[in-house]
Order: C-alpha cells, then structure tokens, then sequence
C-alpha cells in the first residue's frame, strides 16, 4: 500500500470538508469551528450510549435504568440476576412501593403453578366468558406482548417475539400494522384494529368485515380483537410509521403508499360514540366468533362512565378492557404527547377501574394493564389495583437485545429491533432471540410467584390494594387502598380476606380443576 497516495487522498478530504464548513452559513458551529465541529453532532448522535455506560448512575436514567436494563438482560440470558449488598433504591421517595409479606409464607407445594418444571400463571377469568361468546379464551399466560407492529419494529424482531411467545406460551398483540407473516410463527395472536384498520380494510381505506372474517379463517392463531381508540404515549394523535421505514412488504400488509409517513387519524370511523362502538364490538365477536376488547389511554372519563352505563343497560359491549399508562412507549411521537398527554398508568387504571367497579361490572370484564410494568415488582402492583393481565412491550424489546438507544423513529436501531434496514437486522437472529424473550417471561413469572407465595397467596390475582404500601415522603407511608379509595376483595373484620369478586374462578383454577386454556 501507497501510505503517501492514502495520506494524500485523506488530506484531500479534509480540505474539502474544511473549505465546505467555512463557505455554509447554515451551522454557526461548522462555520466556526471547521473540521472539529463535527464532533459535536457526532456525540450528540452517540449520547444516549455514552450516557449509559459512562456518565449514568445505576438508577438515573430514563425510561429504563441500568438496573432495570441489567435485569432484563440477564434473566433473558438465564444468567444470575441477583444483586447483592442490599437495595441502593430511594426507599423513601415518594411512590416507592413496598409489597407486604406474610409471616407465614404459602407454600410452594400448594401454588399449583408448575407445570413441566415451568412457572405458568394462566388468567383466572376467561375473556369472552361472560358475553357467551363462541370461542372465549383463558390466556395460558398473565404477562403477554404489548401490542408493536410490522412496520415500528423489524422481521427479525417480529419473528423473534413471535417464536419466543410460543415457547413461553403467552399471546403476541400484533399492533395496528396487521398481522404479517412475522406474527405468525405459532403463538397466540391478539389482532389489534386501528383507526388505519390495516389488514381488514377495503380499497379507500374503511373497516371490512369480510376481509375480518376471511382473517381468522386465513390465521385461527388469532384469539382476541382489540380495538385501538389510542396508546399512552400518544393518544388523541393516532399512529405515526415515519416513511423511512415503510418498506414494499410493509405497504403490501397495510395497502399504503411507499413514500409518504403512514399516518393513522385520531378517530375510527366505524364508529362514532358509545353505542355505535358496542355495536361495532358486537358485530365484529358475532362474525368472528372472538372476544373483542378496547385499549385506551385515560384522560377524561366521560367516555367510561358512559360505557358502564351502557354495558349495564345493554348487557353487551367488550370483553376485555386495556388501560395503558401515559408512561407508555412508542416508535414515533411529538415530544409533548409523549412527556404531558395521559394519566400515569396507576392513576388512569385506578379511575377507570373503580367505574367499573361501582358498576358491578368488574366480574363480567378482563383488565388488561400496560405501560412499563415488565417487572415483577410493578405487575404485582398494577394486579393489586384490579389488572388481570400484564402486558410488555419495551422490556420485551430488551430481552431480544434492544439497548435504547432510543432511535426508534429514524429507522437506524444498531440493535437490529425497530428497523428495516437489512445489515442493521442481520445481528438479530431470530432463533436465538427467541429463546432470550421465552426467559424473560419465564423468569418474570417465576419472580411474580416467588413473591406471591411469600405474601401468603396462591395466584397475583389475590392481591389487592390492602397488600401494597406506598411512600408519600420520609416516614409516610399509606395502602393503595388508602391512596386510591377501594379493594378488588372484601376485608371482614376479624375475619380472614375473601378472594376478590373478580376471581370468583381462582380457586377452582388453583386447585386444577379449570383447563389451562380455553
């Protein structure tokens, strides 16, 4: 090699760069400070991975700290996932959570929650039960995946989730952008119906039940409907797929265009209120035979207190009801919707929730919580508030080797998860993967059920606002009973707790004489 042309060749190109940054006027940086400037932008661009591994303490960084990341990773990896030398948590700040445990703890023998050397915690209730429809589902599993579609995340990472759900034996929600040969690998699918209506619409871009009908028949792995009237972390805005990252398979699964930014509108426009949207609901589990649910962010609560209403006038409407928190993630959202638009997630589940309560009608409904709740420690809590079942989908994307660097909307995630790009994607294989998320799960629900045992109960579905502490400052400490005004389960004075009305099933599941699925 010609070390003299080479130097000359790079010495060419930075006088390039150097007489370019001196004749622009659009950066005042590059204009005057040429060649060096760019380091800026260049470190701006790699911040989120610097932070992480160099300037970040253990609890300091959002939406996932090092700790939480960490534990992810390593139960994903079936490597030790304990930390030693005690908690270095704020265990007095405000909204720390404390679970309260049992002198006596349950158990293990009596949980009847092995099966073939695994944890399984299947649903206590059975979604579609009480509206009688044809084909009701008791999910085999109470943490599943959040609904991300073909098109936010890649093949690879779809496939991956996909397989890894068919192994841990827990529903894949496909997400808005339709059910793409990527979401059917063999797990339980729960089809997701956006206002685009993706995948069941006609050619100017209305719902078709047809093409719904022709769906299930098409993939019977589809269990569950859940109809998106908005996400946590943008809701009122609908969907955004940014245009880089719409391929031609991805436009063929949607009926889109390749070269415009796929933009779902705010509103359905199958329905426009109440009652059309519980005929709508109705119509769909008629055709189709599947329980049909709802997933809303919570804002005002004039909608909810008007489908209870309506529910308990009716007796018809849906079947499983998905609150998800404002915390909640997504590929691509304007920065204000994402940081001040949406209730918390266990404000807004807690006001929904006690509707419906008061309405009697918590028996008849499965509630279904998302909204960064992958960890045993935050399920336990948003199933003492009333969910039946958790879903995950940011530590979901962890687990298969997401490390947030939080470029989910440009198209260029180094981990291979949330892009299309073909040599970014090749580092995610998704056989391996598969098997990191199947331990993930696994390892969740296993922790869930250690800690459930060591409160004195058989199944999470037992906890209640009355097992839950949280801090509000430093030697203050109330339930969430106390906090947020009601119990999922009775308290008799001088008597033992009874099981919540909502898990009037539990103890015939726990004692196995329920099937695990339905």
């Amino acid at each position: 090699m010609n070390w003299t042309i080479v130097a000359l060749v790079v010495g060419g190109i930075l006088v390039l760069v150097l007489a370019y940054d001196l004749l622009q006027r659009k950066s005042a940086i590059l204009h005057n400070f040429p060649l060096i400037g760019h380091f800026r932008y260049l470190l701006i661009e790699i911040g989120p991975e610097i932070r992480q591994y160099i300037v970040a303490h253990n609890r300091e960084e959002a939406p996932f700290n090092r700790l939480e990341r960490e534990w992810i990773y390593h139960s994903a990896d079936r490597k030790n996932n304990y930390f030693g030398f005690g908690t270095d948590d704020q265990i007095y700040g405000i909204g720390y959570p404390i679970i309260k445990h049992a002198t006596l703890p349950q158990d293990a023998a009596d949980s009847h929650l092995e099966h073939h050397g695994a944890i399984e915690i299947p649903s206590a209730k059975i979604i579609g039960a009480a509206h009688r429809r044809t084909k009701p589902y008791r999910p085999p599993s109470i943490i599943n995946i959040s609904a991300m579609s073909f098109g936010s995340l890649g093949k690879n990472a779809i496939s991956a989730l996909n397989r890894g759900a068919t192994l841990a034996g827990c529903f894949h929600n496909t997400g808005e952008g339709g059910c793409s040969p990527y979401h059917r690998q063999g797990a339980d699918v729960c089809y997701q119906i956006g206002t685009g209506y993706f995948g069941v619409r006609d050619l100017e871009g209305n719902f078709s039940l047809e093409k719904a009908q022709a769906l299930v028949e098409e993939v019977p792995q589809i269990r569950l409907f859940e109809i998106k009237l908005s996400q946590g972390a943008k809701p009122g805005k609908g969907g955004v797929l940014p245009k880089e990252k719409i391929t031609p398979e991805i436009a063929a699964i949607r009926g889109i265009p390749e070269d415009k930014d796929c933009l779902s509108p705010a509103n359905h426009t199958a329905f426009s209120d109440v009652d059309s949207m519980i005929d709508f609901i109705e119509m769909l589990a008629d055709a189709t035979g599947r329980p049909v649910g709802i997933k809303a962010a919570v804002g005002h609560l004039d909608f909810f207190y008007e489908l209870a209403e309506r529910m308990k006038t009716r007796n018809e409407g849906p079947d499983f009801i998905t609150i998800d928190g404002g915390e909640g993630g997504t590929g691509a959202a304007p920065l204000t919707f994402a940081d001040h638009v949406a209730l918390p997630y266990k404000l807004g589940f807690m006001r929904v929730y006690k509707i419906f309560l008061e309405a009697e009608l918590t028996d008849d409904i499965v509630f279904i919580g998302s909204g960064k709740l992958g960890f045993p420690d935050r399920g336990i809590v948003a199933m003492a508030l009333g969910a039946d079942l958790i879903n995950v989908a940011r530590e979901a994307m962890l687990s298969i080797g997401c490390i947030q660097a939080q470029k989910c909307h440009t198209g260029g995630c180094p981990a291979g998860v949330a892009t299309h790009h073909a040599w970014l994607q090749r580092g995610l294989d998704p056989e391996i993967n598969a098997k990191r998320f199947q331990a993930y799960i696994e390892t969740f629900r296993k922790e869930v059920a250690m800690v459930t045992r060591a409160a004195g109960y058989r199944h999470p579905g037992q906890f209640t606002g009355h097992d839950i502490e949280m801090s509000s400052g430093p030697g203050q400490f109330s339930t969430l009973y106390e906090l947020f005004g009601y119990s999922t389960k009775q308290y008799l004075p001088g008597h033992d707790p009874v099981v919540k009305p909502n898990t009037r099933e539990l103890e015939a599941r726990l004692a196995g004489r329920l099937p695990r699925r339905i």
